[in-house]
């Protein structure tokens, strides 16, 4: 009798204990995955953080929805940048130290991006590049902690060099913002054409307003006295727009000069400006929503206009497509782990809104497709579409990852 209660002691000792690390198992299991996003979301570039915020809550609510990865769901939290690469690595440093991330997503500015990427190897966290466009951070300043999700200005480059090459106009100059993004910009833009046409000439004379310069006036007229054949114009976000309405009253566009604007297809600029944004301007842009008729971005336009009532911008595309990236590559490593997402991150190919993407192993850039056009005017959009649109190969444009600088341990 005595071993009979000792016995059925034990059992309900045992179910108890059983039952304990079970609940344990399910409140490990239903962890959140958590994601320090990183993005402009006040002054000049508000608008490129908040589309990006956009973005990044769709995908983050979608696959939640949906069970979330290796069934436990996504959190993502926020942090202004402001532009400024000190106050980005305090809030990157405030994810890892204090928040205890899983990974980082973000950045706009390719200043920041600079200054940050470096600080990547203290903080031994992946970072997913969504908008900062400098080749620098997957280039001569690779670590085995940075990826890129987006196209950078090497690629889009490369492809106004293309079509730069066919405009037949061989006299060029720029006109850019003051910084890494822009400089490098016109770097890229003349070793790209000068490959295709021997004969295209680069001006002295050339205009890099500070960010967030309020009068345009002295550059446009400088540029347009200078008489060249052709400009190539990387001015972006509040930048562009405050450009393009000051320059269209001064007659720029009427000139006699090509124009091609690098970012000039970014909605934010387009809903901003909407018929005073110039017809027949070749501009670009790291995802044209029009461009790609494949069932996920066309799911993901549907899903991001019912939620946000706009069209989709390349930025929130890139931070949407983040998400995404993320899921299959800890599908693949099998666990959430920081130095297994690396690995899980190298070589991935992911299909997302703007086309099949694949991250390289050798310096993390993803190879995507990029996409430019000429804007146009059409009765069915409340802003200006791009028509014709012409498409380029992630593989035709991008360089070797031997070409890149990139020199990982």
């Amino acid at each position: 009798m005595k071993g009979k209660q000792m016995f059925k002691r034990g059992m309900i000792f045992f179910t108890a204990f059983a039952m304990v690390f079970s609940l344990i198992g399910i409140a490990h299991a239903k962890k959140p995955i958590k994601i320090g996003a990183v993005y402009i979301m006040s002054g000049f570039a508000a608008t490129y953080g908040k589309f990006a915020k956009n973005g990044l809550t769709l995908a983050v609510e979608e696959i939640n929805k949906s069970g979330g990865i290796l069934g436990r769901p996504l959190k993502v939290s926020f942090e202004d940048s402001r532009a400024k690469p000190p106050v980005a690595l305090r809030a990157f440093r405030k994810f890892v130290y204090e928040d205890k991330v899983d990974v980082l997503v973000g950045l706009d500015s390719s200043g920041v991006a600079k200054s940050v990427v470096p600080a990547l190897t203290e903080l031994k966290t992946p970072l997913i590049i969504t908008h900062a466009a400098t080749p620098d951070v997957t280039g001569k300043q690779c670590n085995k902690y940075a990826f890129r999700v987006s196209a950078n200005l090497s690629q889009n480059v490369q492809v106004a060099a293309h079509i730069a090459a066919k405009t037949g106009a061989r006299k060029w100059t720029t006109i850019g913002p003051d910084y890494a993004f822009g400089h490098q910009s016109w770097e890229y833009f003349q070793k790209y054409l000068k490959a295709l046409n021997p004969k295209a000439t680069f001006m002295t004379t050339t205009a890099f307003p500070k960010i967030a310069t309020e009068d345009y006036t002295p550059y446009i007229t400088t540029i347009m006295n200078a008489k060249p054949d052709g400009v190539l114009i990387s001015l972006w976000s509040g930048d562009l727009i405050n450009f393009i309405r000051q320059a269209k009253k001064l007659g720029f566009f009427k000139a006699k000069f090509k124009v091609l604007m690098t970012l000039g297809a970014a909605t934010e600029v387009l809903y901003a400006l909407k018929d005073q944004m110039p017809t027949g301007i070749w501009v670009g842009t790291r995802y044209w929503f029009l461009a790609n008729h494949s069932p996920v971005n066309k799911r993901f336009i549907k899903a991001y206009k019912k939620k946000y009532h706009v069209y989709p911008s390349y930025n929130a595309q890139n931070a949407y497509a983040a998400a995404y990236v993320l899921k299959a590559a800890y599908e693949k490593a099998g666990k959430v782990d920081k130095e297994a997402l690396v690995k899980a991150l190298e070589g991935l190919t992911v299909d997302v809104p703007v086309g099949k993407i694949t991250i390289r192993a050798g310096d993390h850039q993803a190879l995507l497709d990029v996409s430019w056009g000429k804007t146009a005017a059409d009765p069915k959009y409340p802003i200006r579409i791009l028509k014709p649109i012409v498409t380029f190969k992630g593989s035709e444009i991008t360089p070797k990852v031997s070409e890149t600088g990139c020199k990982r341990k």
